[in-house]
């Protein structure tokens, strides 16, 4: 079974959030289970394009409205990755540095979706499936069935997978001439709220759809940015699986990044001296519990009530816990907690931006993960706390509540609140503290989270049983 997975990012080519990690893991497990799977994403110019060498495959051109672009395919040249890879770049349009962020994006976008479809068309390929990501190739199951360029193709199953639905995409009816020509009698299947909305078309428009968590396939019909009763409607033709984890990336006792390797069998010693390495560096007192946050510091992540909730808690367990942040994003709660690191020194750190490496290390080497996310479609962070003994402090909201049982109940191994709010994130570190005396219990614990499977071999064997669902046309 040929398989064309499209995204903006995959990771290590180019990341900004989760969507890279699913993009970059995806495909290279599914190929080891017999399908053959490659990623086309955007040209970035970027460290993994610089120093990695690419075939030309395709050369062409299109039009972008009445903008005539010509565009390459690239192909990396020895599959690193576990799969094809292949980069769609227009010169002066897709070629730049970053992702997101430009103000010509919706032009970007458009353009790598019609480039794919005519290097498909000419080149007389016909896939098996074209799965596509969020809604930057959300058009893509529109034109293959109502665009008369790509007649041949219309019977091609097209799978969406809805990592965050708050995005969609949306831009003015102004910009439909940029469309290849379509079957005009079709334009609703665009629309919704006067738009054209990719997203909205897509979930329209596929075969199937999935989200990344079975809760947030629930979620979606309540809180999805304008789209709940789209949801509501295409209810059945949703379904929920949890995104898995690169074990082969993320294993304490392999990891690079870490300095103390450590299986489920050396977990005490090993975590101590990673949680030691740690400490040394932010200055920490390594006998008390470190508690840390990992991601962008938004409202969608609960960031926002951070600074006032961990306020409130050094001043209820005054030197009894160490906070460390990681993590970039809003000003306002940037500059909050560098007021706490200043105010509290011995208790609080924190890293503005994003490393990989430290962000291994914290995971090593602290004890706790807060996350009081107001979404989480599926969340990764927790999943990578289960992999290195880290018990996840959780929102019982999208992937957390699927992949979190709180240690209260029969089987649990984490903390779940139920509200991103100040009280709940304090009860919730209150909590920890208390366990933590525990110690039997705690490492009991550990080697339960540690034992669990989020692996994509798992995953990935949901997404091939729903590709083979779709038979006996594939």
């Amino acid at each position: 079974m040929r398989v064309f997975h499209l995204s903006a990012e995959c990771y290590p080519v180019a990341k900004v959030g989760g969507l890279a990690d699913v993009v970059g893991a995806l495909p290279k497990y599914q190929n080891l289970l017999g399908i053959k799977a490659a990623v086309v994403m955007p040209y970035y110019n970027r460290k993994f394009v610089q120093e990695n060498h690419f075939d030309t495959v395709f050369q062409a051109s299109t039009l972008l409205g009445t903008r005539r672009l010509y565009f390459e395919i690239l192909k990396e040249r020895t599959d690193k990755l576990g799969f094809e890879l292949y980069l769609v770049k227009i010169p002066g349009l897709i070629d730049r540095e970053e992702v997101y962020q430009y103000p010509d994006e919706t032009e970007q976008f458009i353009a790598f979706q019609i480039a794919f479809l005519d290097w498909i068309s000419y080149s007389q390929q016909t896939p098996d499936l074209i799965h596509c990501h969020d809604h930057h190739s959300g058009l893509v199951p529109f034109l293959l069935q109502h665009s008369k360029l790509y007649t041949r193709m219309a019977n091609v199953p097209t799978i969406l997978t809805i990592h965050n639905g708050q995005y969609h995409g949306a831009f003015g009816w102004d910009k439909l001439s940029y469309l290849p020509e379509i079957d005009i009698t079709k334009t609703g299947l665009l629309d919704w709220g006067g738009t054209i909305n990719p997203l909205a078309s897509a979930v329209k428009c596929c075969w199937r759809f999935t989200t990344v968590s079975p809760s947030y396939l629930q979620e979606l019909s309540i809180s999805s940015n304008g789209l709940e009763y789209l949801f509501y409607l295409e209810r059945a033709k949703g379904s929920g699986i949890i995104n898995g984890i690169d074990t082969e990336i993320w294993d304490p006792h392999k990891d690079p990044m870490i300095p103390h390797k450590f299986s489920i069998k050396q977990i005490t010693k090993g975590k101590q001296a990673d949680k030691d390495a740690l400490c040394q560096r932010f200055d920490f007192a390594p006998d008390k519990p470190v508690i840390s946050f990992i991601g962008r510091l938004v409202f969608e992540k609960g960031a926002d009530i951070l600074p006032a909730a961990l306020e409130r808690s050094f001043h209820e367990h005054p030197g009894k816990f160490n906070m460390l942040i990681l993590g970039a994003g809003e000003k306002a709660v940037e500059n909050g907690l560098l007021h706490l690191k200043t105010a509290y020194p011995d208790q609080c750190n924190v890293f503005i931006g994003y490393d990989e490496a430290l962000a291994h290390l914290i995971y090593a080497g602290s004890d706790f993960l807060l996350m009081p996310s107001r979404v989480e479609p599926c969340g990764l962070n927790q999943l990578y706390a289960l992999r290195y003994g880290t018990l996840p402090m959780v929102r019982s909201t999208g992937g957390l509540k699927d992949t979190v049982i709180d240690f209260g109940d029969e089987g649990g191994y984490g903390i779940r609140y139920n509200n991103a709010s100040i009280d709940d994130i304090c009860d919730a570190i209150s909590r920890a503290l208390t366990l933590y005396e525990n110690t039997k219990h705690v490492q009991h614990l550990r080697k339960i989270m540690m034992a669990l499977d989020f692996s994509w071999d798992r995953s990935a064997k949901e997404y091939i049983n729903l590709y083979e669902s779709l038979n006996p046309i594939i």
